[in-house]
Order: C-alpha cells, then sequence, then structure tokens
C-alpha cells in the first residue's frame, strides 16, 4: 500500500513540474512528446487539429504508456501506464481542462477565440494514471530520426572569419 502511494506521488509530482511528457498511444510506433497539463488527478492534453499537437495511436478508452522527463537535467524520472478519455466538448469538465490548458498554450494565433476552436476542430484527452508504474530501462531507446529533405549545414564560407575577427582586432588596436 505505501509503494503505491509513493508511486501515485511521484506520477503526479513528476508530471506536473515537467513541461513535456512522452506519449506512447496503443499501436503508434514510437512516444511522441506533448505538451500538457496536470488536472485533478490526470494529464490533459490537446491536439489532432490544425496547428495542434498530433495524438497518434490515442483512442478513447484504450491504454497509454507515459514517460516523465526530469525538468532541468531532462533524464527519465518514471514512466505509468494510463487510460484515455476524451473529453466532450462543452461538458464541465471539458471546460475546466480547457481553461487549464489556455493557460499553458504559447503561441496560439488565435488568441482568446482558442477554446472555441478547440471544441470545433481539437480533441482534449485525459490521460489518467492506472497506478502501474513500468520500471525504467537500461538502454537510451533512442530512435533513428525520421527521414527528411532538410539537409545540414554547408561548410563556412572562406572569407567569414575574416570578417568576424576583423571587428576584434580593431577594438584591441583602441
Amino acid at each position: 500500500m505505501t509503494s503505491e502511494l509513493l508511486d501515485q506521488a511521484l506520477v503526479e509530482e513528476a508530471t506536473k513540474k515537467s513541461g513535456l511528457i512522452w506519449v506512447r498511444g496503443a499501436g503508434a510506433p514510437a512516444a511522441r512528446a506533448l505538451w500538457h497539463v496536470w488536472h485533478e488527478g490526470a494529464a490533459c492534453v490537446v491536439g489532432d487539429g490544425p496547428g495542434e499537437q498530433p495524438l497518434p495511436g490515442l483512442v478513447d478508452g484504450g491504454a497509454a504508456e507515459v514517460t516523465v522527463r526530469s525538468k532541468d537535467k531532462g533524464g527519465r524520472l518514471v514512466a505509468w501506464t494510463a487510460r484515455v478519455v476524451e473529453l466532450p466538448s462543452g461538458s464541465e469538465r471539458w471546460e475546466a481542462a480547457v481553461a487549464e490548458l489556455k493557460g499553458k498554450r504559447l503561441n496560439a494565433p488565435d488568441g482568446e477565440a482558442m477554446p472555441e476552436r478547440w471544441a470545433h476542430e481539437c480533441r482534449v484527452l485525459r490521460l489518467e494514471p492506472t497506478g502501474t508504474t513500468s520500471p525504467l530501462p537500461d538502454g537510451s531507446l533512442a530512435q533513428a530520426p525520421l527521414p527528411t529533405p532538410a539537409t545540414t549545414r554547408e561548410p563556412i564560407p572562406a572569407g567569414l572569419p575574416r570578417l568576424l575577427f576583423k571587428n576584434k582586432k580593431k577594438r584591441r588596436r583602441t
């Protein structure tokens, strides 16, 4: 019993303090970083709409694996199992969750109209802890990056160091 209470406290405190959680829904190929808020005993997320984070594999009534990282060091703190609950838009629980999420949403394109857009175009989910924590893995779990047309930087132009260091030489003389 004491162990369960300690696990519950660890899940709640770690998730509250972390800016991102890594969530892997049923059938999703990999975990995805999601911004969230902790509200009334669960992590609440919004997404699957234009300009919002995707929520692959997260279905109402399904399960998800949540990994919480340390905000300052970035290492994994705890991994826990969640039950996914989709909140119907306009319900009392939806309104309460959206009020919390609205305060944490950065760079929203529509400001005060955001909750209305979320009601029509997005899903608001609660990730409710089931009380089961998973042991942290020994390895890194790093995966290869997704393919992209982006390229790495090209070598710096030959004249750039002269331009940069020319200003430093002038400062030394004066």
